[in-house]
């Protein structure tokens, strides 16, 4: 659905909170999907995804970080999470962004990842 901006271009409407609502349950699961193949725990529960926007056209755009600069999938982890998020249906595009400030570490993990590195 459009609507007519003041130039008379044409605008998303405003995403209805249950759709925001679906996109978001879909995409913390599209998340969970992606692992850092060196933890057996899923980037969202590591803390990884430091910021998701989902725009009216619903274009999404995700801030992430690394558990280190360093990791030998830098490289390929946007790759990974923007294909998982290409998954959720009505998801029109997406773009990854790695960030490193502020830097990551432990106290990010959720309960469950921490119980299941055994880091309690």
């Amino acid at each position: 659905m459009f609507s007519l901006d003041e130039m008379g271009g044409n605008q998303p409407a405003a995403l209805e909170q249950a759709e925001l609502d679906r996109l978001t349950d879909e995409l913390i699961m599209a998340f969970k999907t992606v692992f850092d193949p060196e933890i057996p725990v899923d980037i969202y529960e590591l803390g990884l995804i430091y910021k998701v926007d989902v725009s009216d056209d619903r274009h999404v755009v995700v801030d992430m970080t690394l558990t280190a600069p360093g990791c030998p999938v830098a490289g390929d982890m946007p790759g990974w999470v923007q294909q998982a998020v290409m998954g959720v249906k009505g998801v029109a595009g997406c773009d990854v962004n790695l960030v490193f400030d502020p830097p990551w570490d432990s106290s990010r993990m959720s309960d469950e990842a921490k119980l299941q590195l055994n880091m309690f």
